[in-house]
């Protein structure tokens, strides 16, 4: 009894070493998420693929790990660690106690594709969306998907990570891409795995016509489910959402694509396309918090360079001394101001350097660090519509004086008539 009971406290310790090593290879840690599995899983694949990782070069010498049997082993082992950890279920069962469905499903997917491809990543990278890495000519690629994700001119100064949500078609987990419960796919006896059928239509007396059609029982597939699966009804893919996370940087030019390799549709028919952001700005609005009310989130960008415009009074521009403290994107202050005696005309443009947005790192030149555009500022000035009769009388007064002393008439300064001109007649004409 007691023989028994270490024994089984061995294999359950050997069943923790297992599983703990299976995390290291992939190098992630136990309480990974899919997505993390995911990049762990494609990023070991690129890096250890043969194509990937030529092994005979001359120097420097290459270290015994690049061995042909080396290249054959590692890629292998990866993806065995990972399918160990791609089911919640599965990552809870010690290596020697998991089933073996799996190897099955791998039998069994492979009778969907064509005969021509025995990639050894192929069944992973579908599992994943597919890798157009590893894949050479003749496996079809889904197409691309496109989307449009908004974000405030604030995060295109200061630069952010973030995510977003996106619904995608995807490989059913439940029965692992087979379309079927049980794992179990069938060649199509009506159409024997073609997926077409010929017919023959006699067209007169001794003329007769074939042609080839989709098969009806198989619809195509050249395979039949007899158990289909209950969670994607034999389709073998379902519509689900999925999260990406979308690195912002500092002085994105508006509109960029950003491109997220083999996250489109995906489907045990082919590799996945290509999921391709466009990042636009949003319109300009207040937020809750403090960092999202600043004045810089209603300033315009163009290129570079910021756009803003600051209101003034008649006594303001003309009379000047004033400060103004405008709020950047980044929270720090932009002060505006003027002397007293210093006039502001309407319209004018101030333009204050290193205060526009941060230049992108990949326009730089030389790696010049960081770079900023400027801050155009637009005065506009406001006058008053009504005014208090004794403020009137008092302007009029002042204004009155010193016109009698050093006004003109600019009707007269600038020889504009005091008559109509006469236009000549239609019948009146000049010679050229």
């Amino acid at each position: 009894m007691l023989l028994r009971i270490l024994l089984l406290l061995g294999c359950l310790f050997l069943g923790v070493l297992g599983a703990e090593d299976f995390y290291k290879l992939l190098g992630v840690k136990k309480d990974a998420s899919e997505r993390e599995l995911k990049k762990a899983y494609r990023s070991l694949s690129k890096k250890y693929h043969p194509d990937k990782n030529p092994y005979a070069a001359p120097s420097p010498p290459s270290p015994p790990t690049l061995t042909p049997q080396w290249r054959r082993h590692r890629p292998r082992e990866i993806r065995r660690r990972r399918r160990g950890l791609r089911s919640p279920h599965r990552r809870r069962i010690p290596p020697h106690l998991r089933p073996i469905r799996p190897r099955r499903h791998k039998a069994t997917q492979a009778r969907w594709l064509p005969r021509q491809h025995h990639d050894p990543f192929d069944l992973f990278s579908r599992f994943f969306g597919g890798s157009g890495h590893f894949h050479g000519g003749g496996q079809r690629h889904g197409p691309n998907m496109e989307l449009r994700v908004a974000i405030p001119l604030r995060d295109f100064y200061n630069g952010r990570v973030t995510d977003f949500e996106v619904e995608k078609q995807a490989i059913c987990s439940a029965c692992e891409g087979t379309g079927s419960e049980d794992g179990h796919v069938d060649t199509c006896d009506a159409c024997n795995g073609r997926g077409i059928r010929i017919q023959r239509q006699q067209l007169a007396p001794g003329l007769f016509q074939q042609m080839q059609v989709q098969c009806d029982k198989c619809g195509g597939q050249g395979k039949t489910i007899a158990h289909p699966c209950p969670v994607c009804g034999g389709s073998r893919v379902v519509r689900e959402p999925e999260k990406h996370e979308l690195h912002i940087e500092k002085g994105m030019p508006q509109g960029i694509r950003v491109t997220y390799e083999n996250e489109a549709d995906e489907s045990p028919d082919w590799v996945a396309g290509d999921l391709i952001v466009h990042l636009v700005e949003t319109e300009p609005a207040f937020g809750q918090q403090d960092h999202e009310r600043t004045d810089g989130t209603f300033f315009r960008r163009r290129g570079k360079d910021l756009f803003w415009r600051e209101v003034l009074s008649l006594r303001e521009a003309w009379m000047g001394a004033w400060t103004r403290n405008i709020t950047h994107l980044d929270g720090h202050i932009v002060q505006l101001s003027r002397k007293r005696g210093q006039v502001v005309q309407p319209g004018e443009v101030e333009i204050i350097a290193d205060e526009g947005m941060p230049v992108w790192h990949q326009q730089l030149e030389n790696n010049a660090g960081e770079v900023f555009g400027s801050l155009h500022v637009e005065y506009v000035v406001v006058l008053p519509d009504q005014m208090e009769k004794g403020m009137e009388k008092e302007f009029w007064g002042v204004w009155e004086k010193y016109r009698k002393k050093a006004g003109k008439v600019l009707d007269e300064e600038w020889g504009r008539p005091k008559e109509p001109i006469v236009m000549p007649g239609s019948e009146e004409h000049d010679e050229l």
